[in-house]
């Protein structure tokens, strides 16, 4: 093929490629024209949805929750756990050891003073008495004849005597006479005191045949038995206890354990309610009659014994029982009170880095508290809160009583600060 030929071809290729070339770019052209109106048209449904948010969204939270003052009773209380007790409880025992013959009562048994509660066999202690009278009477024999030896000697002492003033008799023979009857005076006094020595031995085994018996002490109902016929006691060293009465069941105590820092608020005639899991839900009214002084150390733990006296007319309460004790201390009726979070609350500040720190308070009075009235700020959610010393009362662990008026029932203080909180999540930026 020869130049002349090919040159018009090249001609050719090069203006299709040139075509093609401006093809390609008004092609692409389009196609980044087509995609800067969809972005647009996204930027625009965004910004229009931004602002429709704008628009209808709802002002912001306060900076500050508050919570209003109400008029209430405020009831201090003291609570604490015992055990329920009868209000008298006799522990009968053997003064003497031997076998048991006899039981006359029962759990649960009503008994008066002086029924007999049961019987060790008086075999041995009825022979000791036997014994003892035996011995008494043959004393007795002996004192009546050491007495007729002594009235001889007397009279054969006074008739020497008078021999003697008329010389008939020696002197030696008198002072024998007087000296047999010394010797059976000192007869009689030994008679006689054998006598009393006796009677005494008597005296005491006849006491001890009286304690085969067991009689009850009071009047009551027998709440413990631990002894059955034929088993043997032994009271060698203590007296075994065989049955525990209680004397009124209708009177019951709760020793309640109160905790070393609230037992200076107790004071004797304070009411009391006692809850039991027995009867879930009803209260037993009492009254604290007393408040020992002897302290409990348990593993370091401090207590003192409160007795709280309780009616249990119905006798629902049963000796041993676990309760649950609620002691009112002091009460505030009607008072008007604030609640415990607003005395709590310090409001947080940012400082200078940005970073949020409790403000700085000044100190108060032991019957004085800190609280924080919101007021309004430059706008909605930047309220400011304004510091209020007031004085306070008694509390129930909930609210707190103003002994002040600085504010009234139906005031609003501050209890939370929620911006204070530290937001959970993350942020891209």
């Amino acid at each position: 093929m020869s130049d002349t030929e090919q040159e018009p071809r090249d001609a050719a290729v090069d203006e299709t490629v040139a075509a093609l070339e401006r093809e390609l770019k008004a092609h692409g052209a389009r196609r980044w024209i087509r995609r800067g109106l969809v972005l647009l048209g996204v930027a625009l449904l965004v910004g229009a949805l931004g602002l429709y948010q704008r628009l209808t969204a709802p002002p912001p939270d306060p900076r500050f929750q508050t919570r209003a003052l109400e008029q209430r009773d405020v009831i201090e209380q003291v609570q604490s756990t015992g055990n329920v007790k009868p209000l008298t409880e006799v522990q009968v025992g053997a003064q003497v050891s031997g076998r048991v013959v006899k039981v006359t009562v029962d759990f649960n048994s009503q008994v008066k003073q002086g029924d007999l509660l049961a019987e060790i066999d008086p075999s041995l202690y009825g022979a000791q008495v036997s014994q003892s009278g035996a011995q008494l009477k043959a004393a007795r024999a002996a004192h009546a004849r050491a007495k007729a030896s002594l009235a001889t000697h007397q009279t054969t002492v006074k008739r020497l005597t008078e021999l003697s003033t008329r010389g008939l008799i020696a002197q030696s023979e008198l002072d024998q006479a007087t000296g047999a009857r010394d010797v059976a005076a000192a007869d009689v006094a030994s008679a006689e005191a054998q006598i009393s020595q006796i009677r005494a031995q008597l005296a005491s085994a006849q006491t001890t045949l009286t304690y085969a018996k067991i009689y009850s002490p009071i009047d009551g109902v027998v709440i413990s038995r631990s002894v059955d016929p034929g088993q043997t006691v032994a009271a060698s060293f203590s007296a075994p206890v065989l049955f525990v009465i209680a004397q009124d069941l209708s009177k019951m105590q709760v020793m309640a354990e109160i905790d070393e820092a609230d037992v200076g608020r107790l004071k004797e005639k304070m009411t009391a309610e006692v809850l039991v899991d027995a009867f879930p839900g009803e209260k037993f009214r009492g009254l604290v009659s007393q408040v020992r002084y002897s302290p409990n150390n348990v593993q370091g733990v401090v207590t003192y014994a409160a007795v709280i006296d309780v009616e249990n007319p119905d006798l629902k309460l049963r000796p041993g029982m676990t309760a649950t004790v609620t002691i009112r201390t002091r009460e505030a009726l009607g008072a008007v009170a604030i609640p415990n979070a607003a005395l709590r609350f310090r409001p947080v500040l940012p400082n200078e880095d940005g970073e949020q720190k409790r403000s700085q308070v000044s100190e108060i009075k032991h019957d004085q508290g800190r609280v924080y009235l919101m007021e309004p700020g430059a706008g909605r959610g930047q309220e400011e809160a304004r510091e209020l010393v007031v004085g306070v009362g008694i509390t129930d662990g909930l609210f707190t009583a103003l002994t002040t008026s600085e504010l009234k029932a139906g005031d609003q203080v501050i209890v939370d600060q929620p911006d204070a909180k530290p937001k959970r999540g993350f942020s891209l930026f």
